[in-house]
């Protein structure tokens, strides 16, 4: 019995199917990525050593005690919550953003108090922002 050869197709890849694919994965990654505007805050610190700088008459003082309450210019504010800061520092500055201020926070305060300090101001606006340290030669 003799058999018939058939003829060897040529091997093909159909590259449509890839192509969909990988076009559906693009789509995919395209949608599902958020793009959110990072609010940043300019930080003017003050290095620990130098001459000390004049005081400003205008300046805004934040102060952090070392259990986490808050002054602004002297005056206490009740509550942590970034809201009642806020609050105070707008009623100070009088909606006026441009006024220099100073964040003076106790060695000993938690690192979260310092953030929600900077958050509010960063919130409301304020760009001329630093934070007070002491020089080693005062101590």
């Amino acid at each position: 019995m003799k058999f018939e050869r058939r003829a060897k197709q040529p091997v093909e890849v159909n590259l449509t199917p890839l192509i969909d694919v990988v076009f559906l994965l693009l789509i995919f990654f395209m949608v599902s990525t958020s793009f959110t505007k990072q609010t940043e805050l300019t930080l003017a610190l003050p290095t620990a050593s130098g001459d000390s700088r004049e005081i400003v008459p205008d300046l805004i003082e934040l102060v952090v005690t070392k259990e986490g309450a808050y002054r602004v210019n002297g005056l206490p504010i009740v509550g942590t919550q970034v809201s009642a800061l806020k609050d105070a520092i707008y009623r100070l500055s009088k909606g006026d953003t441009t006024l220099p201020m100073a964040i003076v926070a106790d060695a000993q305060s938690t690192h979260q108090s310092v953030v929600t300090a900077m958050d509010a101001a960063g919130q409301l606006g304020f760009s001329r922002l630093s934070i007070a340290t002491l020089n080693p030669i005062d101590e």
